[in-house]
């Protein structure tokens, strides 16, 4: 008994002698907050490309949308570029301009690397920038039409 009681009085001198910590610990606590997480283009495309396409890059069964493997078509003209960025799940995924540049060329170069041109030209923030404010409403059909006038 009593060695708890003595440590039971000890205890305000011993948070006193800490309390300089806390000033510390609090603002480290708030910054890093704030610091967005710098996650690869890989791991971005399995958090926020995984609800439409498998980790292949085939779509999910009975999604009815097209693989990712066969973007090289629509990026041989400036509409299939732009509505490569406008399909809804790429334009509304919650990732700034220049991560989902850098998701866009991680999945052409990863799955298209066999038909992907030797000029292509990577995605830029700016470029992903304009063109997922323009709303798409029917990619399918858009696909379509932009393939058909190729």
């Amino acid at each position: 008994m009593f060695g708890i009681s003595r440590r039971a009085s000890r205890s305000p001198g011993f948070l006193r002698n800490k309390l300089p910590l806390r000033p510390f610990l609090l603002s480290f606590l708030l910054l890093t907050a704030f610091i967005p997480a710098n996650a690869d283009p890989h791991t971005d495309y399995l958090l926020y490309c995984r609800g439409c396409h498998l980790h292949t890059g085939d779509p999910v069964p009975d999604a009815h949308i097209p693989s990712l493997k066969t973007l090289v078509p629509l990026i041989a003209s400036p509409d299939g570029r732009e509505y490569i960025v406008r399909v809804p799940g790429v334009s509304q995924a919650n990732l700034s301009d220049a991560r989902l540049a850098a998701v866009l060329n991680w999945v052409l170069t990863e799955f298209n690397t066999d038909s992907l041109p030797a000029d292509f030209e990577p995605y830029t923030a700016e470029e992903v920038g304009e063109a997922r404010v323009k709303v798409l409403v029917d990619p399918l059909r858009t696909r379509e039409k932009i393939l058909s006038n190729q």
